[in-house]
């Protein structure tokens, strides 16, 4: 009789030793690592709540003296927290939108339409994974600044941010893969019944790809929010920038405990979308084909 070779033997996890031994084992793992992920957070959320000699104590204490909420109170104050999340929202939402309607589009084209060359074009943007991001950075400011054939400087405009976002070779891969695992007898009914390829798309292979199109819409959103050089490169008017930009630019200017609470805060809508959208985000990474 053929079995799986394991390090353990399933007659001795099946002992009352054994499964003591398992379950400690699988615990402590589990703790240690949840410890390793939250604690950096907790003390985030805990550092905003000392006050800066609280901050500066050696060795420092894991719990704050006295719950003191006045930081996160002047980091909305001092820094102007509010101007920059809502730049940052519309830089975010646009660039879903962007990459929503190029990268579905492209990827579709790719996976279902198959036209010339699509092996050769989806070879050469896969190619373009392979180039770190910091060495095409200044040949896409000098585009960013000078757009190719209309000739427009998109410098502080949400369009830097916007078109850049939208030509993202690894959102178009994934999207591909997902319309590459739809079977094919829908496409061809839906052909059948005269559907056009717009039709299709919107009708027949956008319902069934929510999980794929989740995974993308957070990669997309979280990307935005995130990012520092770029935005720095192609914002430079002070009420244009990304909150994480501006608070990059303003933390000399406050107490360390006033600039650990503006990271919080800025930090809390990416956490928000996470928990909300958590079961779309696994669902898609787990996606792997559909059922004829």
């Amino acid at each position: 009789m053929n079995g799986t070779r394991t390090l353990v033997s399933p007659h001795t996890l099946g002992t009352r030793r054994g499964k003591a031994v398992y379950w400690t084992a699988l615990v402590s793992i589990v703790v240690v690592f949840t410890f390793v992920f939250v604690f950096p957070l907790y003390w985030m959320v805990t550092g905003a709540m000392k006050s800066p000699d609280e901050l500066a104590d050696v060795p420092p204490d894991v719990f704050p003296h006295h719950v003191d909420l006045s930081g996160y109170r002047e980091a909305w104050r001092q820094l102007d927290l509010g101007l920059y999340l809502r730049n940052t929202l519309v830089y975010a939402l646009g660039a879903w939108l962007f990459t929503m309607g190029v990268d579905v589009t492209a990827a579709y084209a790719l996976s279902k339409l198959r036209p010339m060359f699509g092996r050769a074009v989806l070879g050469l943007m896969l190619a373009t994974l392979m180039v770190p991001p910091m060495v095409i950075l200044l040949p896409a400011y000098l585009t960013v600044k000078d757009l190719p054939l209309l000739h427009v400087n998109l410098l502080n405009t949400p369009w830097a941010i916007w078109l850049p976002a939208a030509a993202n070779a690894f959102n178009i891969f994934l999207l591909k893969r997902f319309f590459d695992s739809i079977p094919t007898e829908l496409i061809q009914a839906a052909e059948v019944d005269g559907a056009s390829p717009a039709r299709i798309l919107w009708s027949v292979v956008l319902p069934v790809s929510r999980p794929i199109l989740g995974v993308v819409s957070i990669f997309t959103i979280v990307n935005v929010w995130r990012d520092f050089v770029w935005p720095l490169l192609v914002l430079p008017d002070a009420q244009r920038k990304t909150i994480s930009v501006a608070i990059s630019s303003l933390a000399v200017q406050v107490p360390q405990n006033v600039l650990i609470g503006s990271l919080v805060i800025a930090s809390v809508p990416t956490i928000v979308v996470f928990f909300v959208f958590q079961r779309h985000i696994m669902a898609g990474l787990t996606a792997g084909g559909l059922k004829g």
